[in-house]
């Protein structure tokens, strides 16, 4: 994942009064902390950390944040939002170095649901988690995680053992084989038509994809 490049402004005054101050010109207040450093106040430019705050995994986005030609090395870690508007109120940055493996939420993708087996029969993919939190080095932090359900058929369960990780990354949990999705069946059952009608055309599938193996 690139590393994106901002400004921000010092503020040399806290507290809720300078901050809706600053949002009423238009800023976001902030703070950078962490790494064993002073915590540094700043503000944002509103329109451009709005641009950015919807980019899909935002979470694990590196930004370098230029201070007073300063350059913060972050992560965001907390955007705090107005109920009404959404717009961003306050936003926390971790600071981090580049040597640094940090935990971080990574988005899962699901790949090719129209190949899906199990879906195709009327089944459901059911994701038990969105994204997966994983250790990684700071500078090498994957934007997101594939699975591709292409033949996975009804009553299957990805585990994350079946995910290939980015090199470097491994998942914050250690103690079990955690589950990310499965193909349930629907409401109701397969219908046993469909089901022998399904069977047939993967051993009709597995059939031709053997021959054409065969030299």
């Amino acid at each position: 994942m690139e590393t994106i490049d901002i400004k921000a402004e010092a503020r040399s005054q806290v507290g809720k009064g300078s901050a809706r101050a600053a949002r009423r010109a238009g800023l976001v207040p902030a703070v950078i902390y962490g790494n064993k450093e002073n915590a540094v106040s700043v503000t944002l430019d509103a329109n451009q950390w709005r641009q950015l705050m919807h980019k899909p995994g935002i979470f694990s986005q590196l930004i370098n944040i230029n201070v007073n030609n300063e350059t913060h090395f972050v992560l965001p870690r907390d955007i705090q939002q107005h109920p009404v508007s959404e717009e961003a109120m306050h936003v926390d940055f971790l600071r981090v170095t580049k040597n640094a493996t940090v935990a971080v939420g990574i988005a899962v993708e699901f790949l090719n649901e129209d190949k899906c087996t199990g879906l195709k029969l009327g089944g459901v993919l059911n994701i038990v988690r969105s994204q997966v939190e994983l250790n990684c080095p700071a500078i090498s932090i994957p934007e997101k995680l594939t699975v591709d359900l292409e033949g996975l058929n009804v009553g299957h369960t990805i585990h994350i053992s079946s995910i290939e990780l980015p090199e470097g990354c491994t998942p914050t949990i250690t103690d079990r084989d955690f589950t990310v999705a499965t193909i349930a069946a629907p409401r109701g059952g397969l219908d046993d038509a469909d089901e022998t009608e399904n069977t047939e055309e993967v051993s009709e599938e597995t059939e031709e994809r053997d021959r054409k193996s065969v030299v």
